[in-house]
């Protein structure tokens, strides 16, 4: 879970309950005022102020059991827009093609898996299959190989493919979805505790499903300075970290990577949480009106916390929630599907209403790194879903994997931005018509 503002909670890494990333640090962004997209990513299908006007079942505003996607011809996606589809980072200098095909064969092998099988049995979109998604990744993955230029890809994926738009946040704002983007920081740390690192971060306890509820808040788990240890945690630390605020924001993104006091260098990954609400520390610091919401980024929260140290006391503990994690000895980040997460190619939903393990398609202005300066482009972005946040809730949030290390941590924390989603579903062959004919017929004729 991340980025630019103040909070649509979390994002990352966590099979099952929460992913925590900086997505969590923007709990009220739609309250706020995302940057939104161009004109030309506006869809002649939005109608406002209410709502599309697309036939039932797919969308209808007043039904409260609203499917979370709806089919548009490839051709009409995006209103048609020369840029949708047309992602040039595959064939740039620098270009990722060979990340995005390891990227699709790992998503091929979870939707073969059992679990995948389970996920799809229930899934409310009944021509949204377990087969049909293993057909469109193999299909779109031999596309992929035989293109040779962007304009050749997109051209091929429009004729092939129905586009199953995100219906967004909702009224009045049906195919508006607020983007935000998680990271895996690095920091220095030790294994064990000295004066200089003093923050620890702990394992699962592993009585941890026996615990009663409800499940101690993070105040009453290290204190209101981090720096106390309930007996339910004793012996469980795991790492020992110099910085209070670098702790909580491995926290908040839910893995790390570890450089440590005697020269070697680890990785910690998610391992649960008490089952406590998170409250957004952006978010109580713009109701306090200590910052404003466009102050309350990632970069805000830190410049303040910096200049008044000890208000980290008063607004750390008001996020009750509280993550474990385990050590990962150098493994790369992953993501609720078990499989790792690829910068720019993973993308967190919410499993709930969003198909695991889909192709996809983000449109939207982005911030990017641009010799060596944050800058928002309009990015067009095949992107496989592999990934879950407790804070990314409904068809209207989608967060991206922006990578490990600070360049990462600078685009996750100013990105909230609108845009389209959409998933990539391979045209189904109409169905043989069946002659009608009288059952006597001999020939069948």
């Amino acid at each position: 879970m991340k980025r630019a503002l103040v909070a649509i909670p979390l994002s990352l890494v966590a099979t099952g309950a929460m992913l925590y990333g900086v997505t969590r640090l923007i709990e009220f962004a739609i309250q706020g005022r995302p940057l939104r997209p161009p004109a030309l990513l506006q869809s002649p299908l939005v109608k406002p102020p209410r709502a599309i006007a697309l036939s039932p079942p797919h969308w209808n505003v007043n039904d409260k059991k609203l499917l979370p996607l709806y089919p548009i011809d490839g051709e009409r996606a995006g209103g048609g827009s020369p840029a949708l589809g047309l992602d040039d980072r595959l064939w740039a200098d620098n270009g990722d093609k060979e990340t995005l095909l390891r990227t699709i064969d790992g998503n091929l092998n979870y939707l073969a898996s059992d679990a995948a099988a389970i996920a799809y049995r229930k899934y409310p979109i009944k021509e949204i299959t377990q087969a049909r998604l293993i057909r469109s990744l193999q299909r779109f993955r031999e596309l992929l190989l035989a293109a040779r230029s962007p304009e050749e890809l997109q051209a091929a994926v429009k004729r092939e493919f129905v586009f199953y738009q995100a219906v967004g946040i909702g009224p009045p704002r049906q195919g508006e979805v607020l983007f935000t983007a998680y990271f895996e920081p690095i920091y220095e740390a030790s294994r064990t505790r000295t004066p200089e690192y003093r923050y620890p971060l702990y394992s699962a306890p592993p009585d941890l499903d026996r615990w009663p509820r409800p499940h101690p808040s993070r105040a009453e788990l290290e204190g209101k300075d981090g720096l106390q240890t309930h007996p339910k945690l004793k012996g469980l630390q795991l790492f020992w970290l110099r910085d209070r605020w670098e702790a909580y924001t491995i926290h908040i993104q839910g893995s790390a990577r570890l450089k440590l006091t005697d020269g070697t260098e680890t990785s910690v990954g998610y391992a649960g949480n008490v089952r406590q609400e998170y409250t957004s520390v952006g978010k109580a610091l713009v109701e306090d009106r200590k910052l404003t919401l466009e102050q309350a980024t990632m970069p805000g929260i830190l410049a303040y916390f910096e200049q008044y140290p000890q208000e980290m006391n008063v607004y750390l503990p008001r996020d009750r929630s509280f993550v474990f994690f385990r050590e990962k000895r150098g493994q790369p980040a992953s993501g609720s599907l078990g499989l790792p997460l690829t910068l720019d190619r993973s993308v967190a939903t919410d499993k709930s209403v969003m198909p695991p393990g889909a192709l996809a398609l983000l449109y939207a202005p982005l911030p990017l790194v641009i010799n060596g300066k944050v800058e928002e482009r309009i990015v067009s972005r095949y992107v496989l879903d592999r990934d879950t946040g407790g804070a990314i809730k409904g068809p209207g949030r989608v967060d991206y994997f922006a990578g490990s290390g600070k360049a990462a941590g600078a685009r996750a924390g100013v990105t909230r931005h609108i845009g389209q989603f959409y998933y990539l579903l391979l045209k189904e062959a109409p169905a043989p018509i069946t002659p009608n004919v009288s059952p006597a017929s001999p020939s069948g004729l």
